[in-house]
C-alpha cells in the first residue's frame, strides 16, 4: 500500500473539496493507498475512515503538494470545483479517478447526531431554522453583499424563517437584528453540526454553501437540504454550484463578466501589501463598497428564491 500525505493549506472549503478527492481515491483504488492530511482545518478531518495518521519522516510517504489547476479552465470548460483536486491527484499518481457523489465527504458520528444543536440549547425546542451569512473575509470584499439587503430578507421572512447568523469571529460579519446571532460562537465542528440540523442556509460563495451539500442530512429534512447562494459575477456557475442551490448569478450579464466569471477579488485595494490588491484582481465595475454584480442583485430576488422552497415544503 502506498502511503501518501496529502498537503494543502487554502480555506476550509477547498479542504472540503479535497475530502471528495480522498474519498475517490479509495473507493475507486480499494486497499491500495494509506493516505494522511496536512491542512488548516482538521476538525473536517475527524471520524473520516480514509485518513491514517502518518509520519513526515517515514521514508516510504510520498508527500503531495495538492493544487487544482483546473481552475484556470473553468471559464471554458464543464467542470466543477469537486475535479479540481482530483484531476491533480491522476496527474501526480497515475490514476482515473472521478466523483463518486456531488458533494464533499463530512462524517459525523451517530453522537454528534443525537446531540441537540446550538439553536435548540438557546430556544429549548426543535424548531426549524436558517443559516445566514452575511458577510465574508477582508481578502475577498467581492463576495460581499449589502448587509441592508440581507436585513430586508431577515425582516421579511419574520414569523416565517428563524435565520441564526454564524461567521468567523476575525472576518466581516454585521451583525442582524432579529437573528439568533452565532457570530464567533461555532468552531468547525459546532458549524457542521447546526449545518445537520439547519433545514437552509443563505450565503455568499463561501464555506457553508459547500457544507450544504457535504454535510449528511437530517432525517427530518425529506429533500436536499435548501441553499441560496448569492454569488453575483465572480465565479463560474458549473464550477460553485450544486444541486440544492439557487445559485444567484450575474455570468453574461455585464461586460466584466460577459464571458465567464471574472475571479477577482477586491473592489478596492486594503492597503495589506496582499497581491489581491494588484490591480489585475481588483473589481472593474465598483459601485461603492460592492462590485456591480452583487449591487444589482435585489432583496426581493433573493426573498423569490428563498420562498421557491418555502413553496416546495
Amino acid at each position: 500500500m502506498k502511503k501518501l500525505i496529502l498537503e494543502n493549506y487554502q480555506s476550509p472549503g477547498d479542504t472540503v473539496m479535497l475530502t471528495a478527492a480522498v474519498r475517490d481515491l479509495h473507493l475507486l483504488y480499494p486497499g491500495q493507498y494509506i493516505t494522511d492530511v496536512r491542512t488548516h482545518c482538521p476538525m473536517l478531518w475527524e471520524n473520516n475512515p480514509y485518513i491514517t495518521p502518518l509520519d513526515d519522516n517515514d521514508p516510504e510517504v510520498q508527500y503531495i503538494q495538492m493544487n487544482y489547476p483546473l481552475i484556470h479552465q473553468s471559464n471554458t470548460l464543464p467542470y466543477h470545483f469537486i475535479h479540481g483536486f482530483i484531476q491533480y491527484l491522476n496527474f501526480e499518481l497515475g490514476t482515473a479517478i472521478y466523483p463518486t457523489a456531488f458533494k464533499g465527504d463530512i462524517h459525523l458520528t451517530p453522537e454528534e447526531t443525537s446531540w441537540m444543536s446550538q439553536v435548540h440549547e438557546i430556544t429549548g425546542n426543535d424548531d426549524p431554522f436558517w443559516i445566514i451569512v452575511a458577510g465574508g473575509k477582508f481578502d475577498f470584499t467581492c463576495k460581499w453583499w449589502d448587509v441592508k439587503r440581507y436585513q430586508e430578507v431577515v425582516d421579511h421572512f419574520a414569523g416565517t424563517i428563524q435565520f441564526v447568523q454564524v461567521g468567523e469571529a476575525l472576518h466581516n460579519h454585521p451583525p442582524l437584528k432579529n437573528v439568533i446571532d452565532l457570530r464567533g460562537k461555532t468552531d468547525l465542528r459546532q458549524l457542521l453540526r447546526l449545518v445537520y440540523h439547519s433545514v437552509g442556509i443563505l450565503t455568499p460563495v463561501s464555506l457553508p454553501m459547500h457544507l450544504a451539500a457535504a454535510v449528511q442530512l437530517n432525517p427530518g429534512l425529506q429533500r436536499l437540504r435548501p441553499c441560496v447562494v448569492i454569488a453575483g459575477g465572480r465565479e463560474p456557475v458549473h464550477w460553485e454550484a450544486y444541486p440544492n442551490h439557487q445559485f444567484i448569478h450575474t455570468i453574461g450579464a455585464l461586460p466584466c463578466c460577459a464571458t465567464g466569471g471574472c475571479w477577482r477579488s477586491r473592489v478596492l485595494p486594503l492597503g495589506d501589501g496582499d497581491e489581491k490588491d494588484n490591480e489585475d484582481q481588483l473589481c472593474l465595475n465598483p459601485v461603492g463598497f460592492l462590485p456591480k454584480c452583487m449591487d444589482i442583485i435585489s432583496a426581493q430576488e433573493v426573498i423569490k428564491k428563498i420562498e421557491l422552497f418555502l413553496i416546495a415544503s
